[in-house]
């Protein structure tokens, strides 16, 4: 999507709520600024993801020609506005967020044998499997290596963290895959880990990438605190919502059925087959490809038991408790904007 119609896109999502001409003149401004400094972070990325030697940049940069919404880099960006101003420093964490996501996407592509991403071919069809993995990797490397760069060492220490977290996710997830075991502990630790993780650590390294007074060093760890919590329930919603649109989606870029075909125990089908146990074994089976052309006929079921609308529910609470960790911040453009983005990531249901 185009940087312009993306933030059209946030400003849409909040009008009715905020209202006002006082409030379009700030969207504006905040229109202006996120567009500028993510096209600038574009930039970033082309260069990044070139780094190393062929095939694998060119795997990487297949995945990123095919876009993306750029959540983390935004929160990276509005986190920094919003106690202060953005920097160099906040660029480069900025990428370095998105370089994480790439690769964690090259190699989910692998893992689940993904034959498009984004409405194209994914990079392991088009270059190899051990390609995409490699480009995956030189895309961590790039990230750690530039992190490391900025000469703060608790920015990379907590990089490696969620790095960790991020492996710790998806290994779960895989091993749940086995025999699809439907566990709601293990599902909060899947998207604790391989999503808001990282999207604690962009809001984190943001608000981190401000030079701060020694006088407010107490009040800013207070803000980059509420900026980290803002982020997990933000990486916690848009991951629920991400497992609805598999069975109530339109248009969103992202293939119907397709974690069910991949045998993913998402939320919604937990809470279906805690309702219909009769679910599990189809599911099961499904999993195990002996039921080729009845995603349909499950995902239907899914939904009669009710499951979506509480599963709704669930993201809708987590918008809200995001929503709740930006009152204490100081108010001003970057803290609407972030609302927005919590807002919009939401309607995707709408």
């Amino acid at each position: 999507m185009p940087l312009a119609a993306h933030i059209d896109t946030l400003r849409d999502a909040h009008k009715t709520e905020l209202g006002g001409a006082r409030t379009e003149d700030l969207l504006e401004d905040a229109r202006v600024l996120v567009g500028r400094e993510l096209a600038r972070v574009e930039d970033l990325l082309a260069g990044a993801v070139r780094e190393g030697a062929s095939p694998g940049p060119e795997a990487a940069d297949h995945l990123l020609a095919a876009g993306g919404k750029r959540v983390r880099p935004m929160l990276a960006l509005l986190a920094a506005e919003a106690l202060g101003g953005i920097t160099e420093t906040t660029r480069e964490v900025a990428m370095v967020s998105e370089l994480i996501h790439l690769a964690t996407l090259l190699h989910d592509d692998v893992v689940d044998d993904a034959p498009e991403r984004r409405g194209r071919a994914t990079a392991g069809r088009v270059y190899g499997n051990a390609v995409s993995v490699l480009g995956g990797d030189l895309l961590l490397t790039t990230a750690l290596g530039r992190t490391q760069a900025l000469g703060q060492p608790d920015l990379l220490a907590s990089l490696i963290t969620t790095l960790r977290a991020l492996v710790d996710g998806e290994l779960i997830q895989l091993r749940g895959r086995r025999g699809l075991v439907l566990s709601r502990e293990s599902y909060e630790a899947i998207v604790e880990g391989k999503t808001a993780s990282l999207f604690v650590w962009a809001a984190r390294a943001g608000a981190s990438s401000i030079a701060v007074d020694a006088r407010d060093a107490a009040k800013h760890a207070s803000y980059t605190d509420a900026l980290g919590t803002f982020g997990r329930h933000l990486g916690l919603a848009f991951q629920i919502v991400d497992d609805l649109i598999d069975y109530v989606g339109s248009e969103t870029g992202k293939s119907l059925y397709a974690d069910l075909r991949e045998g993913k125990a998402t939320l919604p089908v937990i809470v279906a087959a805690e309702r219909d146990p009769g679910l599990l074994e189809e599911l099961q089976a499904c999993a195990r490809g002996e039921r080729e052309g009845a995603e349909a006929t499950l995902a239907a079921r899914i939904v009669a038991t009710g499951a979506c609308d509480d599963v709704r529910a669930r993201a809708e609470a987590e918008t809200r408790a995001a929503l709740a960790a930006l009152d204490r911040l100081p108010p001003g453009r970057a803290v609407t904007l972030l609302a927005a983005v919590a807002t919009r990531l939401s309607a995707r249901l709408a």
